[in-house]
């Protein structure tokens, strides 16, 4: 199994960025796919989720700024980040939970994301 992130990068508050989590050696139709991130000295957090059937759920602090979506047919998931915050700084990292077996939870690596003020 293997969660690829990429896009993370160094922006400016209120500029966007737009990560991508390539999936393989999963069953990718069966899983939700999320995004979580971990700034530094805080625990990992929950940003934002999409269920395979496309039901979304966000993470209060990025509701209307944060967009999360997936390609099935390309194992893709994606996070576009708008009017990002120095806030929003940390490692982001992609999950996918498998929804038939709650063992069935993988980790990317993460990428970096830093906002600037």
């Amino acid at each position: 199994v293997q969660l690829q992130a990429s896009g993370g990068g160094l922006v400016q508050a209120g500029g966007s960025l737009r990560l991508t989590c390539a999936a393989s050696g999963i069953s990718f139709n069966v899983n939700t796919m999320a995004w979580y991130r971990q700034a530094p000295g805080n625990q990992r957090e929950f940003v934002a989720a999409i269920a395979s059937g496309g039901i979304i759920t966000y993470a209060d602090s990025v509701k209307g700024r944060f967009t999360i979506s997936r390609d099935n047919a390309k194992n893709m998931v994606y996070l576009q980040m708008n009017s990002l915050k120095p806030e929003d700084t940390a490692v982001y990292y992609c999950n996918a939970q498998n929804r038939y077996v709650t063992a069935m939870s993988y980790w990317g690596k993460g990428t970096l994301v830093t906002v600037s003020s």
